[in-house]
């Protein structure tokens, strides 16, 4: 994978170390925690060290599993929002193509 964008790399610290934080502050063991969401000890690591790597499956399922509000948003509206953005997009053409002609933006 590709050096991730600075504000990618920032994402992924965030997340980890709230993750992080909230497993040690709720006392639940990285193999508890890690049995409970179906996935290995050594990935859950790699999930709390900010890994680009790991599938965001998993780390969403260890976010929830913590009760982290994902995108700000408590469960209920998290499931409001997603519906809203999937209304949005089934209004939107369903491919982009690219231009036939250039556009001439020479002014």
């Amino acid at each position: 994978m590709a050096q991730p964008s600075r504000y990618a790399a920032d994402a992924l610290r965030l997340m980890a170390d709230t993750i992080r934080s909230a497993r040690t502050e709720q006392r639940i063991a990285q193999i508890d925690l890690a049995e409970r969401a179906g996935i290995s000890r050594s990935l859950l690591a790699r999930i709390e060290r900010g890994d680009p790597g790991c599938a965001i499956g998993s780390v969403f399922e260890v976010a929830a599993i913590l009760r982290i509000p994902l995108f700000g948003l408590e469960e209920r509206d998290l499931a409001r929002e997603a519906d809203r953005v999937a209304d949005r997009l089934a209004l939107l053409p369903s491919a982009v193509r690219q231009r036939r002609t250039p556009v001439d933006d020479d002014f």
